[in-house]
């Protein structure tokens, strides 16, 4: 053969290779995109199944409905998953498919896996309580969620007033059933609850005078908004503000009477000084369960409980250099009380100080975010706001807490302060908290997960709790690195916020597993903080009522540190802070165990490449 047609048979060959992988690649990516069609599509089904979840989402779909609230709702939802996960064993090969789609193949089984335990525990889970029910969710919700741009928006907003009371029957159902076998929250939980529903009843329509009720309020400044927008007429206005008032008092009204009258019942048979949910039937298996939600790993109770103690030892050793920075005589527990107690550190109890508080949080936030070009390639989109929370839901001390925004856009993410008592808002922890609940916290990591394109709509709307919280207070952290903290006192105000995270590792597992009580919790808390009593005592009882979602936090935020630590120690000069930190949120949010998968790949693949 002449070496012209040898080389010729060699073109040929290389050819017909280069036209099979390149084949080969685009069959692969056609079972990828395949995959996330599909996934999109079931999660589309999921979503039509809560009116409530599509309005968080910014959408308005079945927007005059609520969920349904019934125990038999949950298990058809369940059911549901788990077809979809035999239909997505069946229609997809999962070695076929590229490590994206291998992670979303992953992600909706683990997600099933959840959901089955979710219903098997649902017995277990206190139906109302003082930080997550629907009993102030929901007013929460219309208030802040359910946009009014048009006249079919309003009567949306009046029909899902008329429908609370169905909703809140169904809940007080299942309480009624867990009554029945001896579950329920402890007593200052029902009390709470009794409380704000009384508050959310407060005013007109419900009562004479010049306060009006938050929801009733609501309800007029978005029927007066159509007006100046010239949506309607004022005979049209005066017709939604008597449905509005019709729907509060022949629906809304009546649900939170039950509620009240419900709780007035059972208030006897509460216990006034509880342990935690071992005290329940099964309660040592139900609490397992909550921390394996919660942290997605693997750690028991006795060893959460035990890393916490190590946390809180190591923290109060730097603790100690910032007390001894700036000054002070005498030992770690006089500063605590110091900065506890000193006036230089709160604002005045008055609305000039709440506004003074709101100010400086944005501040910071606006410092920060100026800052995170440095440290990360993606960056958010959405707005962040700092709010005052609404008066029927606030108290005091309560812990700071996120809402986010819609993914368009349209609604920007929300950070939200308690300021009915300035006594328990110090000063020296609101940097840090900004830091956490803003920029580059929940704000940046929520609104990333919501704005991401390549991957399934699922992945980028779900949260994982260890993720979620570990990510704001290692950006608690992070700020430092950044240059924030310039105040010594704020820097020992970030070492407050972070021992609090540690201290309810102790506090959680020690309430839930070794059969402590309210005062042993806030004896510990006060031992190894300078945070208020006020702030302290809600945050015990915050504990109490959702069992390991504490424990999230210092888990979540030592596991990301370690992945870092790993990556830079193998990586040396390779090593590159805004390629990590895109890679940790460019996934959108994942269980830790999985979260550690993509970070090692990552590393091998860096080192191949150097």
């Amino acid at each position: 053969m002449s070496t012209k047609s040898h080389l010729s048979s060699l073109f040929m060959l290389f050819l017909l290779i280069g036209i099979s992988c390149q084949e080969a690649s685009e069959k692969d990516e056609d079972i990828n995109q395949e995959l996330t069609s599909w996934l999109d599509e079931k999660h589309e089904e999921s979503l039509q199944k809560s009116p409530l979840r599509l309005t968080a989402l910014g959408r308005k779909d079945r927007y005059g409905e609520l969920d349904d609230m019934s125990l038999e709702a949950l298990k058809e939802e369940a059911e549901w998953m788990q077809k979809s996960v035999e239909e997505l064993k069946t229609e997809f090969d999962y070695e076929q498919l590229d490590q994206q789609g291998q992670l979303s193949y992953n992600l909706w089984i683990y997600q099933n896996e959840r959901k089955q335990k979710e219903v098997k525990y649902a017995p277990m889970e206190y139906v109302f309580d003082q930080m997550t029910s629907i009993h102030t969710r929901l007013p929460n919700m219309l208030i802040n969620l359910h946009k009014v741009d048009s006249l079919e928006d309003m009567q949306a907003y009046i029909s899902r007033v008329e429908k609370i009371d169905r909703a809140t029957n169904q809940l007080l159902d299942r309480a009624k059933s867990q009554a029945e076998n001896n579950i329920l929250p402890p007593r200052f939980a029902l009390e709470i609850v009794q409380k704000q529903s009384e508050s959310l009843i407060t005013g007109q329509p419900f009562e004479e005078g010049e306060e009006v009720s938050a929801i009733y309020k609501d309800m007029l400044k978005k029927i007066d908004d159509l007006v100046v927008n010239e949506s309607i007429s004022e005979e049209k206005a005066d017709e939604l503000d008597i449905a509005s008032r019709k729907a509060l008092l022949e629906s809304f009204k009546p649900s939170y009477e039950k509620l009240i009258a419900w709780t007035e019942k059972e208030l006897p048979n509460t216990e006034e000084t509880p342990t935690g949910v071992s005290r329940h039937e099964n309660g040592t298996e139900y609490y397992s369960y909550k921390l394996n939600a919660s942290t997605t790993t693997d750690l028991t109770a006795d060893e959460i409980h035990n890393i916490g103690l190590k946390e809180v030892k190591r923290i109060k050793e730097e603790m100690k250099l910032i007390k001894d920075e700036v000054g002070f005589e005498g030992d770690l527990q006089a500063f605590f009380k110091f900065v506890d107690e000193d006036d230089q550190f709160y604002f005045p109890n008055t609305d000039e100080g709440r506004q003074a508080y709101l100010d400086l949080a944005t501040k910071y936030i606006d410092e920060i975010t100026k800052k995170l070009p440095d440290y990360f390639g993606i960056l958010p989109k959405a707005e962040l706001q700092v709010k005052r929370v609404e008066s029927f839901r606030e108290q005091d001390g309560a812990p700071q807490h996120y809402m986010a925004g819609t993914p368009d856009g349209s609604i920007p993410g929300t950070y939200y302060v308690h300021l009915s008592d300035m006594t328990s808002m110090d000063k020296t922890t609101l940097e840090g908290v900004a830091y956490h609940e803003g920029n580059p916290g929940h704000h940046m990591q929520i609104s990333i997960a919501q704005e991401l394109e390549d991957i399934p709509k699922f992945r980028t709307q779900g949260g994982y709790n260890a993720y979620v919280e570990g990510w704001a207070l290692y950006s608690e952290k992070l700020a430092k690195e950044m240059g924030q903290y310039e105040n010594p006192y704020y820097d020992f105000g970030r070492l407050v916020n972070e021992i609090w995270r540690a201290i309810r590792l102790v506090v959680d597992t020690g309430l839930h597993s070794k059969g402590w009580k309210e005062a042993d919790a806030i004896q510990y808390f006060k031992e190894n903080s300078s945070i208020s009593d006020n702030a302290i005592k809600a945050e015990v009882r915050r504990y109490m009522v959702i069992p390991g979602q504490a424990t999230g936090y210092k888990i979540g935020m030592l596991k990301i540190g370690e992945l870092r630590q790993k990556a830079e120690q193998e990586l040396g000069e390779n090593f590159d802070i805004k390629s990590f930190h895109d890679l940790i949120l460019g996934n959108g949010a994942l269980p830790l165990i999985y979260l550690e998968k993509q970070v090692d790949t990552w590393i091998e693949k860096n080192k191949k490449q150097a």
